[in-house]
């Protein structure tokens, strides 16, 4: 038989079980032991699992590196090449776009980032970027004391979850606070976690479906099986092993 939740104070099964209570108190235990009826927890608009909470949730956003570029010099510094060449190989392996070039147009150091613009596309096509993957864009900083920075963007596929640092409700026993009285998480509760390990992954995609599993080596697998039939040992010796030990402890 389906039970009808309730909550304390409402509905008119309870005043009804009070009407009986009136009538047959003092007739009999049995009577009475009908009046304990069975509540359930309604689950409210926010779940208790801080995995439901704050979910990590798979979306598409853009990384950035930004190169400061002087007006008085053109060309980039070796820790810059390094940082393109970075970016570079970083797309060939979770870019889902074009790479942009954000150039600054109308600032004292707009020359020598046109000039700049070169090397950079030079750079990205030694990582293996092709030149139909580069575009290029000018742009007017909205603030004139701001240093313009040449921008390189592509999106990619990340992991995220948050945002965290959200406080509704007290953490103490508070009349504005119930969920301290059920004994409930607080709100904010597992969010730093779930957003360190969408952080930390590598491939977000692992967060929904496993990896296809490689070929396996049949060719080792054949050896081993034959030195099995065979009844030889099927683990593998290593000759130099012995040589590069340094103490003699343990023979």
């Amino acid at each position: 038989m389906t039970k009808r939740a309730s909550s304390p104070g409402r509905g008119p099964r309870r005043s009804w079980c009070r009407a009986v209570l009136a009538v047959v108190i003092g007739l009999s235990p049995v009577a009475l032991a009908g009046c304990n009826e069975t509540t359930q927890d309604v689950v409210g608009s926010i779940p208790t699992d801080y995995r439901l909470r704050h979910p990590i949730v798979i979306e598409e956003a853009n990384r950035a590196t930004e190169l400061f570029i002087g007006s008085g010099r053109s060309g980039l510094t070796e820790a810059q090449r390094a940082d393109v060449l970075g970016l570079g190989r970083s797309w060939i392996r979770e870019g889902t776009g074009a790479i942009t070039i954000d150039l600054p147009a109308d600032t004292t150091n707009a020359r020598a980032a046109r000039d700049s613009v070169r090397e950079i596309q030079a750079v990205l096509g030694a990582a293996g970027v092709p030149a139909r993957a580069i575009r290029v864009h000018n742009y007017r900083p909205a603030d004139p004391r701001v240093f313009a920075t040449i921008r390189l963007t592509y999106p990619r596929v990340v992991a995220d979850a948050g945002p965290c640092g959200v406080w509704p409700e007290d953490l103490g026993p508070s009349i504005n606070n119930p969920s301290y009285l059920e004994n409930k998480p607080y709100h904010n509760f597992g969010c730093a976690v779930q957003r360190n390990i969408a952080a930390m992954v590598d491939n977000p995609a692992d967060l929904v479906q496993p990896r296809a599993e490689t070929p396996a080596y049949t060719s080792r697998r054949d050896a081993a099986f034959e030195k099995y039939r065979k009844g030889e040992s099927t683990t593998a010796t290593y000759p130099e092993a012995d040589k590069a030990k340094l103490s003699d402890v343990g023979k």
